[in-house]
């Protein structure tokens, strides 16, 4: 049985975990997985309604009695700080230690590529993200704020537990995938925090002679992705700099309606998402692009020991993406419940 409790969010992080729900049902039935969801009222229609963003009970439940969090996207132009999104899905990301995010892309229609001369497969890449470091740990704030003489500081934090367990992941990702890895830094300009991770990297590398292990400056990186895209098969960066490359990389395979991603941690309660935003200014036209939830789904039934379910809920998504039975933004007239419709009847 896996559990699996569905955190839809703000704006159209409802249609597509709903999407994602019917593709789930379906292939639970395809391929007798048993499966149990719960939905969550979390989000910002919550915290406007009581103040609450993520109540202990809460957590506690989320922690104790899933498998999996199936989550949509979060902020609402209502909720101008973002407490909410910050309290609960970089809450969930620092409470649960879910260091590893993982990212993968891949180019299914070369139509959808920006790059000249770049066809289906010339882009697959893994992109590793640490989650629970660097400036995203919210260690900071202003001094003499609003004057002019205000001052505003943000720390970046990385320690060599960090970077180990990074490394040591993505060193058997890479393994199991074409056996090369780059590490990318800024380490000429920021020496200490991203100079551990070099440092670590060093260390670790006569562990896994089978595997190419490389180190480039983020910016030399981001410039390579887009002039040499295949050279890349596992990318590691830090929390902002892989926030940053995964992001470029998924404008390179059509976009981040189709960028799914994970965050785990051995042994604790997985997340999986979509990248993309909430979108409040398409919710319920039809238009919100389900696929990356809907594959977002796939890399949770792959980690949950069901890979040809997996695998069928994948190549039911490269068929609507090559076969145009999508959404406008990937060049189609579909709206969300009918691209579900095309998934499932795929599957």
């Amino acid at each position: 049985m896996i559990r699996v409790a569905l955190l839809p969010g703000d704006g159209i992080g409802t249609e597509v975990i709903g999407a994602a729900v019917t593709v789930l049902e379906h292939v639970a039935q395809r391929f007798g997985i048993a499966v149990q969801t719960e939905w969550f009222d979390l989000g910002a229609e919550r915290y406007l309604r009581t103040g609450e963003t993520m109540p202990e009970p809460v957590f506690q439940r989320l922690r104790n009695e899933f498998d999996a969090i199936l989550l949509g996207a979060y902020g609402d132009p209502r909720v101008p700080s973002n407490i909410h999104a910050k309290e609960i899905l970089l809450g969930l990301r620092q409470r649960l230690d879910l260091y590893i995010n993982l990212r993968p892309v891949r180019l299914v229609d070369a139509r959808l590529c920006p790059l000249k001369d770049v066809q289906a497969g010339g882009v697959d890449m893994a992109i590793v993200r640490e989650n629970t470091e660097s400036v995203y740990v919210g260690i900071g704030g202003s001094f003499k704020p609003d004057t002019p003489d205000e001052v505003a500081q943000n720390t970046m934090l990385a320690t060599r537990k960090g970077c180990d367990r990074l490394l040591q992941y993505s060193f058997e990702l890479a393994r199991k995938r074409r056996g090369k890895l780059v590490l990318c830094d800024k380490a000429n300009a920021i020496e200490s925090a991203h100079g551990l991770c070099r440092k670590a990297l060093k260390a670790m590398a006569p562990n896994y002679p089978d595997v190419e292990a490389k180190m480039l400056y983020a910016d030399v990186a981001a410039m390579r992705m887009v002039t040499h895209p295949h050279e890349f098969d596992v990318v590691v960066g830090d929390n902002m700099i892989g926030d940053i490359l995964s992001d470029l990389a998924a404008a390179l395979v059509g976009g981040l309606g189709l960028a799914p991603s994970s965050s785990t941690h051995p042994g604790r309660v997985a997340m999986y998402e979509p990248v993309h935003g909430s979108a409040p200014d398409i919710v319920g036209t039809g238009k919100a692009n389900p696929l990356a939830a809907i594959l977002s789904l796939a890399m949770l039934l792959e980690d949950f020991s069901h890979p040809q379910a997996a695998q069928a809920v994948r190549q039911a998504c490269d068929r609507a993406v090559v076969e145009r039975q999508c959404t406008p933004d990937l060049g189609g007239t579909l709206r969300t419940e009918q691209v579900t419709q095309f998934v499932c009847a795929a599957i």
